[in-house]
């Protein structure tokens, strides 16, 4: 028996109970979705590097934008966020003085998003967003380097840092810290914690006497190390 009644119909079909094959449907729609997101967003700039190589992106927060900023502020030379995204590190640093300002994407709509961003912020003719494969980028003339990147890739990124980065530069780690260098910093607390590493011309930074010597506690605490003082 059809309903004449289109409302009688409609709080018939709210109150049914959603059956197995129903949820089913509603499962595999979401995958579809997740897939077809992930297809479209992460997977293209994935496809000329190595499957151990790659790293899925996952947006920095405004606390940790933060926090990379107050340890690279006021420093000269040219800074590089490697694997930008969206490209929302290399616009806190245009605007905070860091300059030039350079993001190194593979993905083309991340690559596109993040110059969609700097349009919005009238600075698309000064920050630079390029679509490279962060292992192939020359970090010879970088002097601030920022880094969200997963813990399986950062080893090989310490000898691509070592190798080419000039002495003086700074290196700022996300989320996870370089698994063999020493930091000079520490900032934040939990997946907002940020760690910054100085480049030595004498080797990388692994020096083991360096002990932490001042501490401000908070959500927001932040170490600092630096090398004893011995008397002559």
């Amino acid at each position: 028996m059809e309903h004449d009644d289109p409302a009688e119909a409609l709080t018939e079909l709210r109150e049914r109970r959603v059956g197995a094959l129903e949820l089913l449907q509603v499962a595999a729609g979401s995958g579809l979705a997740a897939y077809a997101v992930w297809a479209l967003l992460l997977q293209p700039g994935f496809r000329r590097v190595p499957l151990w190589l790659q790293v899925p992106y996952v947006g920095a927060s405004t606390r940790q934008v933060e926090h990379v900023m107050s340890l690279l502020r006021g420093r000269p030379g040219k800074t590089v966020d490697l694997g930008s995204g969206d490209g929302r590190i290399v616009l806190a640093a245009h605007r905070c003085g860091l300059r030039p300002a350079v993001g190194y994407e593979l993905n083309p709509w991340l690559v596109g998003l993040a110059r969609l961003h700097a349009w919005r912020a009238g600075c698309q003719r000064s920050v630079c967003y390029f679509r490279e494969d962060l292992w192939k980028v020359s970090l010879r003339d970088c002097y601030n380097v920022s880094v969200f990147l997963a813990p399986s890739v950062l080893p090989l990124l310490e000898d691509k840092l070592q190798a080419e980065l000039p002495t003086g530069a700074r290196v700022v780690s996300g989320r996870f810290p370089l698994p063999t260098w020493k930091p000079v910093a520490v900032v934040g607390e939990g997946l907002d914690r940020v760690w910054a590493y100085d480049i030595h011309g004498d080797g990388p930074p692994l020096t083991s006497w360096e002990v932490p010597v001042k501490a401000t506690p908070g959500p927001s605490s932040t170490s600092v190390l630096k090398a004893p003082h011995f008397p002559g």
